[in-house]
């Protein structure tokens, strides 16, 4: 699509314009970067659209045609875009390796790159704290933007956050609207795997006149996953951008995610070690354990430009997840001989919604070479959720793969504990720029937080806080090509919620304060080729299980790190992009912490690699092999360290073709996802695991119109 269609929403006061996604939930989803510090609700409310693309299914985020498809609406839509000859959407280019401008974390489309995620930098999760933006504007997600109103996802941190007014210390998650073009055009994606699943996928433009045009995307799978379980779902996505002046610019959107027959997989927690590993594609878990929620997202962005140097930007946004039905499946006190207990959580009906949004006045002076900036911010959310209540059903003792009992049993809810979030900020901030100089970053803000929890026969909690937050950093370029940076950030994030087997599951986390100091420099060995290399240090409280299984802070978190980065064109034909992270992270027990706490974090490894490498072959134009290895150290599994998952390699081959089809821009894309059959376990908490599912083939066609 048309990227520069972002019009005043692609401006500077929203940083260095590197679009993101967010990602959320990887936890056991993705077993090769491993991270806790995430919202484990999403273990049942979103598992499918994030476990599929981390365990090497080829529908990451199809939505389905599956039992409401929509077959008239798509019809109409083709029909309406087919007849307009320049294509204005650009899904068949859509190339993660080629695009991203550094090996940190960047996504486009249906493909990631980089060492970090939104589900894990620096070893924490900025969704899990609520460092989640729509084109740099604050977004409480109740349930992630889904991916058809999405264009790309770039990982703030270090470098990248240089020019980001009011970072956070645990990186920040920017996601760019996929904003219609002004051009009539849509892209046709269809993906299958070897494990049996199938999708479709449909994204447009329908310019209405010069000023307003229209975006849709309609999407639809069925996804079987390497556990042996499935699911149906689908997404809709609709968005506008009105342009009534040159000064103006809104844009509205709303999405609709649904899944169906969504079956809860096994997790396994054993007496002691790892659990014995469970058979691929094979579920023996009872047939009635099947999640189904709605989720929806809508809000607006708005950009006004009242006078010559001035920029007012808003957003407002409302996120809803509504879970009909959920369930958390787990193998308890698993033995080395593969038996155990069967335990379901059965959870009644869930409604969480947020309220969120921010408003930011910029003013830019210019003075030769010398340009300022000075913005004036509002951000604010509600969110209210809901939890406990679930009923707990024991199935017995079984062997793994032997199968749960079929007869579905009258669940007995009990009430519900319900917390209420309200947050607001209000701040200044200062980026001045000197051209070929460098620049000075300034930001301090005044946060009123408070936390309303009304549990079942105990009195209201209330707590809040009112911390004084900031950022500082610096870039200078000493040399030509040459640019050192260093930066400090003061952060209240969230912690994500206690994972499904803690005496308190899904209760959220208190929000907490967070550290971070970084510095690095940037060389640029020539202007198609650059390395980053950066140290960072970054604090915050640890939790973890007590004696009476309760999951509570028991200490803080010390990590000290190295990245690295180097990214761009070896020769005409071929791209590199390596990166890599090396840790350091110490757990300080806290003094009344009750139980064994270890003194490595769980699921932090101390080493993260990633080296991908393209080629554009010679001897067949439009043809590109890719390859991308991974590799991990081995990590705590549990918060005493007292059992390690081991280290992992993951080797990922694919190639891209891209062709004339009927005249249309078309690409195949074909990958073998670890390639290596890699197996074992990932950390769905202290303790949990989840199968890492083995070697797949995918294959998707993307044809533009």
């Amino acid at each position: 699509m048309d990227r520069r269609a972002a019009g005043l929403a692609d401006q500077p006061d929203a940083g260095r314009w590197n679009p993101s996604r967010p990602d959320p939930a990887r936890l056991f989803l993705n077993p090769d970067n491993v991270t806790m510090a995430t919202p484990f609700p999403f273990i049942r409310a979103a598992r499918s659209r994030y476990r599929a693309q981390s365990a090497g299914s080829p529908m990451p985020r199809m939505a389905s045609a599956g039992p409401r498809g929509g077959a008239a609406a798509l019809t109409l839509i083709l029909a309406l875009t087919a007849a307009a000859p320049g294509a204005a959407q650009d899904r068949a280019g859509e190339n993660a390796l080629d695009q991203a401008d550094d090996a940190f974390g960047f996504r486009v489309g249906r493909e990631t790159i980089g060492i970090y995620t939104a589900g894990n930098t620096r070893g924490f999760s900025p969704t899990a704290a609520g460092n989640v933006r729509i084109d740099g504007l604050y977004f409480d997600p109740a349930f992630a933007l889904n991916g058809l109103a999405i264009d790309s996802v770039g990982i703030k941190v270090g470098l990248s956050a240089q020019g980001y007014p009011f970072s956070a210390p645990s990186g920040v998650v920017d996601q760019t609207l996929r904003r219609p073009a002004s051009e009539s055009g849509a892209s046709l994606l269809a993906s299958a795997d070897s494990f049996g699943s199938a999708g479709v996928e449909l994204t447009g433009s329908l310019p209405v006149n010069d000023a307003l045009a229209l975006g849709y995307g309609l999407a639809g799978a069925h996804v079987q996953f390497p556990d042996g379980t499935s699911n149906w779902n689908h997404d809709q996505a609709l968005i506008a951008r009105w342009r009534p002046s040159a000064d103006v610019e809104i844009t509205p959107f709303w999405t609709l995610s649904n899944d169906y027959d969504d079956e809860a997989g096994t997790l396994y927690v054993p007496v002691d070690g790892l659990p014995p590993e469970p058979e691929q594609r094979r579920f023996d878990g009872p047939e009635w354990v099947d999640i189904r929620y709605q989720a929806t997202n809508h809000g607006v962005i708005a950009a006004v430009r009242p006078a010559s140097g001035w920029l007012v930007r808003a957003g407002g946004f409302r996120s809803v997840l509504d879970q009909s039905s959920g369930f958390a499946n787990l193998m308890v006190d698993v033995r080395p001989d593969g038996t155990g207990r069967r335990l379901v959580y059965a959870d009644p009906p869930v409604r969480n919604v947020s309220m969120s949004g921010e408003l930011r006045v910029a003013r830019a002076i210019s003075d030769g070479p010398r340009s300022h900036r000075f913005l004036l911010n509002l951000r604010g959310r509600d969110a209210r959720r809901s939890y406990g209540g679930e009923d707990v059903i024991d199935l017995g003792e079984m062997r793994i793969g032997e199968p749960a009992p079929t007869e579905r049993p009258i669940f007995t809810f009990g009430e519900q504990t319900r917390d209420q979030v309200r947050q607001t900020s209000y701040g200044l901030a200062y980026i001045g720029q000197w051209r070929d100089r460098g620049e000075l970053g300034l930001s301090v803000s005044r946060v009123d937080y408070s936390k309303d929890t009304r549990a079942p026969g105990v009195a209201p909690i209330l707590s809040r806080s009112r911390p004084w937050l900031y950022a500082a950093n610096i870039a200078v370029q000493p040399w030509n090509g040459v640019t050192v940076y260093a930066g400090v950030t003061r952060g209240l994030e969230e912690s994500g919620v206690a994972p499904p087997n803690a005496s308190n599951r899904n209760a959220p986390l208190p929000a907490i304060l967070t550290r971070q100091a970084d510095a690095g420099i940037r060389v640029e060995i020539r202007p198609e080729l650059k390395a980053i290399v950066g140290v960072f240090d970054l604090e915050r409280p640890y939790f973890g299980y007590d004696t009476a299984g309760r999951y509570t802070q028991v200490g803080a978190t010390r990590s000290r790190g190295l990245e690295f980065s180097l990214n761009g064109a070896l020769t005409k034909r071929l791209t590199l992009i390596a990166g890599g992270v090396l840790l350091d992270p110490r757990v300080e027990r806290q003094v009344d912490a009750v139980g064994v706490v270890g003194e490595r974090p769980a699921a932090l490894a101390d080493r993260v690699l990633n080296l991908g490498l393209s080629w554009r072959v010679p001897w067949l134009e439009g043809l590109t092999l890719d390859g991308t290895l991974f590799e991990r150290s081995r990590v705590p599994a549990t918060t005493d360290n007292s059992v390690w998952l081991p280290g992992r390699t993951r080797l990922d081959l694919g190639a891209r073709y891209r062709f004339a089809l009927a005249e249309r821009g078309a690409t195949l894309r074909v990958q073998v996802s670890n390639a290596l059959n890699e197996r074992g376990f990932g950390l769905a908490g202290p303790g949990i695991y989840a199968p890492v599912g083995g070697r797949s083939l995918s294959a998707y066609l993307a044809v533009d119109f």
